[in-house]
């Protein structure tokens, strides 16, 4: 068997890197407020930032993009689109979006509020700060097996089944907003969630009757996984399980942006008429008409393209084994790393990679300043920026972990650019002893680590 990972396409068309010196990415970040967010795009060699709406798209989406119908009402490619979200989830109520968080917006204005839980094996952010905007509370449900970084327990994106009910039984079913399993966990280090699992949250949801809703935006990956760790699921399909699972739930919300390969666009899909119908009013008022939500015919044709080719089995083992590929790179090097290594994403424990600093003090933080001003390469750290909370006494309440997540780009880059970031980390594993404390000078409300200022600790 062949050692290389070879890409299962040939590139036609290239993209400019604007290379970077160690003394300006220096001064670059510096102006940036030592936030990565805030960096011009042109300042970046290697953008790990996110794997959302940063795809390649394929010549098949590029040539089905010219295909695009941009009526204002009933497109040719608003009914193409459809009909491919139809056969995938099944549900008949499908609407269109901008992007995920749109979808998000819409969903938890109209089912969340002051009074409303909302229940997930992890809430990602923009997921928890749409659920808290309504005044509602999220809960996440983590499994024991998700605390132990070192595990090789495969299915570590799992909700806890007990701790569900536990939820639902304190809280009320009738006060439960939906019960939200994101498919890969993104905010549980990218780990997959299994069948059986999404099987048993189907169970307690129905002897309850609470909504049961996919967070579907990489269910191609987790499908992956199903497929090559759970014996009973061997025999089908990518797409099948995919399709197997959306079976098992009352609804999705679905960012296109991610196994979509797209730039930009989502969906809501339910199988509820009068919640579907209440939620296409204040799409129309938000997005757009019910037939476009936000998105133009070119849109819609590439994320139909999109959802096609995702479940290509060949594209998947490609997808999996790079990230793969990454992990066990910075594992050679001794960089301490959530196992197993997810699907769209390498995620780093920073805590542990630069243990004299607290949490107090953001090591993940320090530690994607330190990847950009060494190697230009940008990262998000999902750690106590992005999830720490303030007490009573305004103390920081600490994340669970302090990770920052390596997040590829589907297409994009080639084994020589993921070589080159594990270079990077020879350099910060070398000198890590010198990593410098980062805290808070200016903050928003709601998803501080998109906006905030830093600065390092004197």
């Amino acid at each position: 068997m062949h050692r290389t990972i070879i890409e299962p396409f040939r590139i036609k068309m290239v993209e400019p890197i604007q290379m970077t010196t160690l003394i300006e990415r220096e001064v670059f970040m510096k102006k940036a407020h030592y936030n990565p967010f805030l960096l011009n795009s042109d300042q970046v060699i290697i953008d790990l930032l996110t794997d959302s709406g940063t795809s390649a798209m394929s010549s098949g989406q590029w040539s089905a993009l010219m295909n695009g119908d941009e009526s204002y009402a009933g497109a040719r490619s608003w009914h193409r689109m459809y009909n491919e979200i139809h056969d995938l989830t099944g549900y008949d109520q499908i609407l269109p979006t901008h992007q995920g968080r749109a979808a998000e917006k819409i969903l938890y204005t109209i089912i969340g509020g002051k009074g409303k839980v909302f229940v997930s094996n992890a809430h990602f952010d923009t997921t928890r700060a749409n659920i808290e905007y309504s005044g509602a509370i999220a809960i996440d449900c983590q499994t024991p097996e998700y605390l132990d970084s070192n595990s090789s327990y495969p299915f570590k994106g799992n909700i806890d089944i007990d701790l569900l009910e536990k939820n639902i039984i304190e809280h009320g079913a009738t006060n439960i907003g939906a019960v939200i399993l994101t498919v890969t966990n993104n905010t549980g280090g990218g780990q997959p969630v299994s069948f059986k699992n999404a099987v048993d949250t189907s169970i307690i949801c129905k002897k309850y009757g609470v909504l049961f809703i996919l967070d579907a935006c990489r269910i191609a990956e987790n499908s992956y996984f199903i497929k090559n760790y759970e014996t009973d699921q061997k025999h089908k399909s990518y797409r099948q399980i995919a399709k197997d699972m959306f079976a098992l739930a009352d609804g999705c919300i679905m960012s296109a942006k991610k196994d979509a390969m797209v730039n930009m666009g989502g969906f809501l899909a339910l199988n509820n008429v009068s919640l579907a119908e209440e939620c296409t009013q204040l799409l129309i008022i938000t997005e757009g008409f019910s037939t476009y939500g936000g998105l133009s015919g070119r849109d819609m044709e590439t994320i139909a393209t999109g959802l096609q080719e995702v479940f290509e089995p060949d594209y998947l083992e490609y997808r999996i084994k790079s990230t793969q590929y990454l992990g066990n790179g910075l594992q050679q090097l001794g960089v301490p790393i959530q196992l197993p290594v997810g699907g769209h994403a390498v995620y780093i424990n920073a805590g542990e990679l630069y243990k004299h600093l607290p949490p107090s003090q953001y090591p993940g933080q320090s530690l994607v300043i330190d990847m950009y001003v060494k190697g230009g390469i940008r990262a998000c750290e999902i750690g106590s920026v992005m999830f720490g909370k303030l007490d009573a006494q305004n103390q920081l309440i600490p994340a669970s972990k302090e990770l920052v997540r390596l997040a590829i780009p589907r297409r994009v880059y080639t084994q020589s650019h993921i070589d080159y970031v594990i270079e990077t980390f020879e350099m910060i594993v070398k000198n890590k002893h010198q990593a410098k404390g980062i805290k808070i000078i200016k903050e928003p409300k709601f998803l501080r680590h998109f906006t905030s200022h830093f600065d390092y600790i004197s």
